[in-house]
């Protein structure tokens, strides 16, 4: 009986993974050298809304996969709902690998991940399929971390193009904006889980509540219960169970997660329909 569940699963997941859009690889001028993405857009000619999606620090892709799972998941969410979706790789332009438990940090969310997210918008807003007054940034853990950086006032892009429609961060590191008075210049939302180990709700919310009166609309959703990256709830099997970026299956909260995972897929749509 076990055998031929373990049978049906692999089928399941095969089917999924041949069903999946293919992204396309893109080469974005960054500095003196080159940022790695992936593209997924919509059939046709556009404009469409378009998402720049912020990877945590396990990476974007794996040995075979230029996408981990979990992302590709996201990104077949928002592909139906119309958006093109852009993925800067961070860690693999610069030849390294995951950052989650490094001693020396190369490339820091304030810095070098702030400076991706700038090429990535510079070079979407010369895209003829790209709505300009519609780009969206969506980052996870470090990747969200970032997008705090990006969205503050003192980073705001001098080229006269459209500034982001709106941002939404899954649970960042809020420890350090929330000591800087951190504010932001676009509409934010903050997702995180109530009980997350990794990241600090409660500097979460001061954050959030500390920019209010002197920022653009910051809001923030804590899910009582649901932990770090509880968004990978319902594909725990396809999880490395090595990086802090994946949660795993028996830490006895799958159910909570999986409610908050609905919620924010939920909470996701509606702030980039706004």
């Amino acid at each position: 009986m076990r055998l031929l569940f373990t049978v049906l699963l692999a089928m399941l997941l095969m089917s999924a993974a041949r069903a999946a859009p293919a992204p396309q690889a893109i080469e974005i001028p960054l500095g003196s050298g080159t940022l790695h993405a992936q593209l997924y857009k919509p059939d046709g000619d556009g404009p469409f809304p378009t998402v720049i999606a912020l990877h945590g620090c396990g990476g974007l892709g794996g040995h075979s996969d230029p996408v981990l799972p979990r992302y590709r998941d996201w990104s077949e969410q928002l592909l139906k709902a119309g958006n093109a979706v852009l993925w800067p790789d961070s860690y693999g332009s610069r030849e390294l690998g995951p950052q989650c438990r490094v001693k020396e940090v190369r490339v820091k969310a304030r810095r070098e991940r702030v400076a991706d997210i700038a090429a990535a918008r510079g070079w979407l807003m010369k895209q003829p399929w790209v709505a300009r007054d519609r780009v969206s940034l969506i980052g996870w853990a470090n990747g969200a971390s970032a997008l705090l950086w990006a969205v503050r006032p003192q980073n705001s892009g001098r080229d006269g193009a459209p500034d982001f429609r709106a941002a939404i961060a899954f649970y960042p590191d809020c420890r350090i904006s929330a000591g800087l008075g951190w504010s932001t210049r676009v509409p934010t939302l903050l997702l995180i889980g109530g009980k997350d180990d990794i990241s600090s709700p409660p500097a979460c919310r001061q954050m959030v509540d500390g920019a209010y009166g002197r920022s653009a609309l910051a809001r923030i959703v804590v899910y009582p219960g649901a932990y770090h990256d509880f968004d990978l709830a319902n594909l725990p099997l396809h999880a490395p169970a090595t990086s802090p970026d994946v949660a795993t299956p028996d830490r006895g909260h799958v159910g909570t997660d999986n409610e908050a995972r609905a919620d924010s897929q939920k909470q996701v749509a509606e702030w980039l329909a706004r």
